[in-house]
């Protein structure tokens, strides 16, 4: 019998604060009562300030962040159209193959894992492209997979360059919600999350930024779609209703996990992820270890992946970790099967939570035979927390023995 909470850090679904268990706690509701569009008007309005957009339209489909993707997919582009996209993880290579599956002919860049999105070479592609043939380009902002994140920015500015009307498409299931995310400035024309992320929620919502742009693709797109209709949504979420019966309790848990957010500051809840990362980062240095991600650009702020030393298996690490303390770890997902285990830094968490997550992972790192130094990693962290909470006083006093 296992005593206490399970120490969640996997890279998702993440912790959940009480309030918003409480919130999704209540008796089933009417999904087509009249009042119920002046709760659901109210929800489709702040989603489009977590994802930084005036104009287009958020949407709410049951599902998960692969759900979403499809939705962007199959309502926006046609069989036979050209999709440059790259893989340089588990997640990246998913979508890639989902848009095969839909008749998509996609031009896949291979990047080392470790690495992210190759603007160099987008830029390359997008302005040899000149009978704009290529219909969409794909980021996936952070591949959870290796932690990596890719400049979303850097891809827009290289359509820009070359002229290209191509649809900008960015996975940011890891992402929204945690890290800086800007749909409007970036040009971003679909992007897709997911509630059991930054969003702090059980899995079980995917949530869609859908530009003006997109929405007019969306009218001449032939891909065969039902669930995941755009314009079934228009026509009811224009009144604050949905086409079929919505997870009415995940929606009130969206209501409550937006209000978090608003209170904290989205601001400061990206800082917070990053401070939190980097308390993780330094631990990884102390023990001597190496991220999966093969530079400081590419570090993400949600969830590190950290290289398991030559001839051990990161696999025993997360056995370890369950079995013996109670501690939910990331593994190795794919090529990286087995060469690393990861912690998830995002959602409802903090410095001390962290600190658990790294003791946790040093003793399961030993008992796997990975000798790493009892307690570096966790006083790595500890001295940057503190120094980045910025003590009351600074000065430090001396103790002494009795």
């Amino acid at each position: 019998m296992k005593t206490g909470f399970n120490g969640l850090f996997v890279p998702g679904p993440t912790n959940m604060p009480h309030s918003l268990r409480q919130a999704m706690d209540i008796p089933l509701e009417d999904h087509r009562a009249a009042d119920f569009p002046a709760f659901t008007l109210d929800l489709f309005r702040d989603l489009k300030r977590i994802f930084k957009m005036e104009t287009g339209q958020v949407f709410i489909f049951p599902g998960s962040g692969t759900g979403g993707w499809e939705a962007a997919i199959t309502n926006t582009l046609s069989p036979g159209d050209t999709v440059l996209a790259s893989v340089f993880g588990h997640f990246s290579h998913l979508w890639v193959d989902l848009c095969q599956r839909h008749g998509m002919d996609v031009d896949a860049i291979e990047v080392d894992w470790g690495e992210g999105v190759p603007v160099e070479q987008y830029a390359e592609k997008l302005a040899a492209d000149k009978d704009h043939k290529i219909k969409a380009v794909l980021v996936s902002q952070n591949e959870t997979a290796t932690g990596v994140t890719s400049d979303v920015a850097a891809v827009r500015k290289a359509m820009d360059d070359a002229g290209h009307p191509a649809l900008l498409m960015v996975d940011g299931v890891s992402s929204i919600a945690s890290i800086d995310f800007r749909m409007d400035e970036w040009g971003v024309d679909l992007a897709v999350s997911g509630s059991q992320k930054g969003f702090m929620l059980p899995t079980g919502l995917a949530i869609v930024g859908v530009s003006d742009k997109a929405l007019e693709a969306a009218k001449t797109a032939t891909c065969r779609r039902c669930f995941f209709d755009f314009a079934d949504m228009i026509k009811t979420n224009k009144d604050g209703f949905f086409p079929y019966t919505p997870v009415t309790t995940l929606l009130r848990g969206l209501r409550a996990s937006m209000d978090l957010l608003f209170e904290e500051g989205l601001e400061n809840v990206f800082a917070r992820h990053n401070r939190l990362a980097e308390g993780v980062r330094r631990a990884v240095s102390a023990w001597g270890l190496e991220l999966c991600a093969k530079a400081p650009k590419w570090y993400s702020d949600t969830v590190s992946a950290i290289m398991v030393p030559e001839g051990y298996d990161g696999a025993d690490v997360l056995k370890n970790a369950y079995e013996r303390y109670n501690l939910s770890l990331g593994g190795g997902l794919s090529k990286v099967a087995g060469k690393l285990f990861r912690i998830g830094h995002l959602g409802w968490q903090n410095e001390l939570m962290l600190l658990q997550a790294l003791a946790g992972a040093e003793m399961a790192m030993r008992d796997s035979g990975i000798m790493v130094e009892p307690g570096s990693g966790v006083a790595a962290a500890q001295e940057f927390y503190r120094e980045a909470l910025a003590p009351v006083s600074s000065k430090p006093t001396a103790v002494t023995s009795m």
